[in-house]
């Protein structure tokens, strides 16, 4: 897809790690903006686009972003608050805030697949079962792409940080135990719609 002259979202742009890049893609007639609720990663998202030219970064929720009506075009959200039933709030902003035509991408973990799958599972029991969430997503109009993916680590000391970032201390040591090697396949779900 060509963004050229977009104006893209990143909602829950955390510390701001893609808004250059995006910038780069939707170049110079077009903006980014991020939205990120917690103030340190939005300090470090303002400090890190401070001299990328396009680019705002803003303080806001999925439920209540601080943009117009239909100013968007495309808007990317990875693991930030849509994780199926419950971000009702947050679809009506994007309903809200993306222009006929636009497009929205949110990428969530599959829970159904992947050795992280089952971590994810472990980790994270409160949310709803995986068939449960794709419902959910396909009765309202969002199409599902599912991706495979994985980690490798040059040492064991590296990916056992990564799944500790992940995941909380007791279900990192439980996972942990029981992986062996470096690597760890993994699987996510891409959803979008076109509004």
């Amino acid at each position: 897809m060509d963004f050229s002259g977009a104006h893209l979202l990143d909602l829950g742009c955390g510390t701001g790690f893609h808004l250059p890049g995006f910038a780069a893609a939707v170049g110079p007639t077009g903006s980014v903006t991020g939205v990120e609720p917690h103030p340190d990663l939005l300090a470090l998202a303002r400090r890190r686009t401070n001299a990328v030219a396009g680019v705002l970064v803003l303080q806001g929720t999925a439920q209540d972003v601080p943009l117009p009506d239909h100013s968007v075009d495309v808007v990317h959200v990875r693991w930030a608050y849509f994780f199926g039933p419950g971000c009702e709030p947050g679809l009506a902003e994007l309903d809200r805030v993306v222009r006929r035509g636009g497009t929205a991408i949110i990428i969530d973990n599959d829970g159904s697949r992947s050795t992280f799958g089952a971590w994810f599972r472990l980790g994270y029991p409160h949310l709803p079962p995986p068939a449960e969430v794709e419902r959910f997503w396909a009765q309202r109009g969002w199409t599902r792409t599912p991706v495979d993916m994985g980690w490798r680590f040059t040492s064991r000391a590296d990916l056992e940080a990564v799944v500790r970032i992940e995941l909380k201390p007791d279900v990192a040591d439980t996972v942990l135990r029981r992986h062996e090697g470096l690597e760890v396949d993994y699987a996510v779900n891409v959803w979008a719609k076109v509004f």
